[in-house]
């Protein structure tokens, strides 16, 4: 079941985060990763990228990591670009590097990875894009 969240919800969230680490970052400008990663960047959030294939080299002059445990600062939201089966082993990370939000990207749904999340006290949001939400309507109102 994909949740329907609340423009209020998710503003909340873009609003309180600083940092994202970017799970399956991709250095190809033609990939959504790519160009998500551009967009964050460009409204001011600190970004790390994440792909085990990358890791030491960067991504739009962003150092790339390994994985979650090799970024050595906190990390507000963990956003996910990779298959769905791939969440509830990202989720479990993020709860152990005390991250406060799994998002994961459109068409990356995975319900016991959510459930995991929450638990643990993460907000949870499945299947939406943040580019796509900081150029809705509600966001230019934007305070960061």
């Amino acid at each position: 079941m994909i949740e329907d969240y609340a423009d209020e919800y998710l503003k909340k969230i873009l609003s309180e985060t600083k940092t994202i680490a970017i799970v399956g970052a991709s250095p190809n400008n033609e990939r959504d990763s790519y160009k998500v990663m551009k967009t964050l960047l460009a409204n001011e959030y600190v970004v790390f990228p994440v792909n085990p294939n990358e890791a030491g080299n960067k991504i739009l002059g962003r150092i790339c990591y390994a994985n979650l445990q090799a970024i050595n600062q906190s990390i507000d939201m963990v956003d996910v670009f990779r298959a769905s089966h791939a969440v509830v082993g990202i989720a479990k990370e993020a709860i152990e590097v005390g991250a406060k939000t799994l998002w994961t990207q459109l068409d990356v749904i995975n319900v016991e990875a959510a459930s995991i999340a929450k638990e643990a006290g993460l907000k949870v949001v499945m299947n939406r894009c943040p580019k796509i939400e900081l150029a809705k309507p509600y966001w230019t109102s934007k305070t960061k």
